[in-house]
């Protein structure tokens, strides 16, 4: 396997992906919303209200969940107040499944280029005559997908971080972001949901004839982050560090399946009938 080959597929795809409108306006649009806006607009409304009525913390599921929260939770708000309590919680605990949708967003999105986009641009003939094998363009158009992906999802991280600090500090007192669970979900789980987004989006893309059919078809992987969320919000799951861990290592067995899958059925010569 050449590797110098992988990259020079990876680097042509990343430099058609920059010129689709498409791929790269929900890549600077997202950032801004999940890094910048969403939590400081969750900050301003905790310390804002107060202890009224309306503060987002008087709601009773709300209420429910903080008395069912298991006792790791209760450690990172042992000794706050109302409003440090919600902020820890609200923008340090249930907020992180929000931040998946970054890598699984950016890894589909650059993914459905790949095959999908090629036939759009009447360049896929080119790129199958080329002497590289089956199992190097497919790794070259992963590698596209996903080192973009996590470059955006560290660096949104770390973005986020300074803001979730900075807009909070005047409440908290100190530098209390990130929470243990963030590092292993950042670290472990974001590489490993962005391969599953872009095995299933690699294989969809062999097979549609849009860039905007594959990504459309991709797009239900979201409901595996809000299956997250949702689970986190109800008590049925509780993203620890341990249970952040497990997560990932599951969701990489089911990337080497799918990679696996991915490899052995690839068949450049159907995919260029169908390009015809």
């Amino acid at each position: 396997m050449n590797w110098r080959t992988i990259r020079t597929i990876a680097g042509k795809d990343i430099k058609e992906a920059t010129q689709n409108k498409s791929v790269w306006l929900p890549i600077l649009i997202v950032p801004l919303i999940f890094v910048v806006l969403m939590p400081v607009g969750m900050i301003l409304a905790i310390s804002s209200t107060g202890a009224t009525e309306v503060n987002p913390l008087n709601d009773p599921d709300f209420a429910l969940f903080m008395e069912r929260m298991p006792q790791f939770l209760s450690n990172l708000i042992n000794g706050l107040d109302s409003a440090q309590s919600g902020i820890v919680l609200l923008v340090g605990y249930l907020f992180a499944p929000f931040f998946l949708i970054m890598p699984l967003m950016f890894s589909t999105v650059i993914a459905s280029e790949s095959f999908a986009g090629e036939r759009e641009r009447k360049t896929v003939e080119a790129l199958l005559y080329t002497p590289a094998t089956d199992t190097e363009l497919f790794l070259g158009k992963v590698l596209a997908a996903l080192a973009p992906a996590l470059l955006i999802t560290w660096g949104g991280f770390l973005v986020y971080s300074v803001v979730v600090n900075v807009a909070a500090f005047s409440v908290m007192g100190r530098i209390w972001f990130p929470l243990p669970s963030w590092y292993p979900l950042i670290l472990w789980v974001s590489p490993a949901i962005s391969l599953l987004g872009i095995a299933v989006t690699v294989l969809i893309s062999g097979k549609v004839q849009t860039f905007m059919g594959a990504y459309q078809s991709s797009g239900s992987l979201v409901l595996l982050v809000l299956a997250l969320l949702a689970g986190q919000a109800t008590g049925v799951l509780y993203l620890s560090v341990v249970s952040v861990i497990v997560i990932g290592l599951v969701l990489f067995l089911v990337d080497a399946v799918l990679m696996y899958y991915a490899i052995r059925t690839f068949n450049r010569d159907k995919l260029l009938a169908s390009a015809g």
